[in-house]
């Protein structure tokens, strides 16, 4: 259905107020790509009440884009890596930057809200994010079964007013979920779809039904690229095509482990995304967390390992695809849990 006549239909069948937007549920840990050094024993638990500081992305180029790299200039927000871009609605601003890039690949690209010159009657809120599907703890694979998760995972005191259901957003196909919190009387809209391997969720919350119908049907006029599909955005066309764990050992020619020092060796996890050129040669490395001795490390290694060339169409092509050196994240539990939209 197409996501203007979809959203009117909602509207049309809504109460009076509005919802709220978050998840819980058991996670499950994504595959180990390494570890940094034989010095940790294997199950090594991170000690009680010790929290892990100072690690960052970072990347070995400043040319390529990255996932966190979007800015919003003549309230416009522009993301190149995903070649995507939003016009703000007027009176909008981002007043505050987002956290940096989780280690389990959660990105917060912009936070929108109205500015002090905004003249409405109510306030509301809009949130686009990025799940990385390489590092991902919930078991899922594409942005489709990320949404499905949400809904099925809602604790009791939020509602479902539309399940998810597949939509179009700027003519491409994306899936639109609401659901809201009668104690709150709060409403959360989600559009999500998949780009390059990462589930991109725009998230708007208020109160104010017009608000939110402006809201969502502005979205309609966002401009993002081909490849954009919520059960298959693996990239391909100007961006090299994402696959998962392709560096499994049937593809890699090379192999060179980076080596850490004792006191090199944290409990972090080290998410890398590397771009591997036509030749079969790493051609960038995106950290998405790591302290800087650590990516030193890890890049001289990368930087020796060869892979075959992977063809399309008998074409070699570029492949964009992530390794998880160190320790994976434990799984988690709902237990007790917050609403949380990170």
């Amino acid at each position: 259905m197409h996501f203007r006549l979809l959203v009117i239909s909602f509207l049309l069948t809504l109460p009076a107020p509005f919802p709220v937007w978050g998840q819980s549920g058991k996670q499950s840990p994504p595959n180990n790509g390494g570890d940094f050094a034989n010095s940790a024993p294997p199950g090594s638990k991170v000690p009680p009440g010790i929290l892990v500081k100072g690690a960052w992305p970072s990347a070995s180029d400043s040319v390529t884009p990255l996932p966190e790299g979007g800015t919003i200039a003549n309230n416009t927000f522009t993301n190149r890596y995903f070649d995507m871009t939003y016009a703000l609605p007027p009176d909008w601003e981002e007043k505050y930057k987002g956290p940096p890039p989780s280690d389990s690949g959660r990105y917060v690209l912009a936070q929108i809200s109205p500015a002090d010159t905004f003249k409405g009657p109510a306030r509301g809120h809009i949130l686009i994010t990025a799940q990385d599907l390489f590092f991902t703890p919930l078991p899922v694979s594409n942005a489709l079964e990320l949404v499905n998760y949400s809904k099925d995972n809602l604790q009791a005191d939020y509602k479902v007013e539309m399940p998810p259901t597949p939509t179009k957003i700027a003519g491409r196909p994306s899936i639109f979920f609401a659901y809201w919190s009668p104690v709150a009387e709060l409403h959360w809209y989600v559009v999500a779809t998949q780009i390059r391997c990462h589930a991109i969720e725009m998230v708007i919350s208020s109160r104010d039904t017009k608000l939110l119908k402006s809201l969502i049907l502005d979205l309609d006029r966002m401009k993002l690229p081909a490849e954009t599909d919520p059960a298959a955005g693996t990239g391909g066309g100007a961006a090299p095509v994402c696959i998962k764990d392709y560096a499994r050992d049937e593809n890699v020619i090379t192999r060179v482990d980076p080596i850490f020092t004792q006191t090199q060796h944290r409990f972090n996890p080290v998410p890398v995304r590397i771009i591997i050129d036509r030749e079969g040669k790493v051609k960038h490395i995106h950290f998405l967390s790591a302290f800087p001795d650590q990516a030193k490390v890890i890049t001289d290694a990368l930087g020796q390992w060869r892979f075959k060339p992977y063809r399309q169409d008998g074409h070699p092509v570029e492949v964009e695809t992530g390794i998880l050196f160190g320790h994976a994240r434990r799984p988690t539990t709902a237990a007790g849990a917050s609403p949380a939209t990170q």
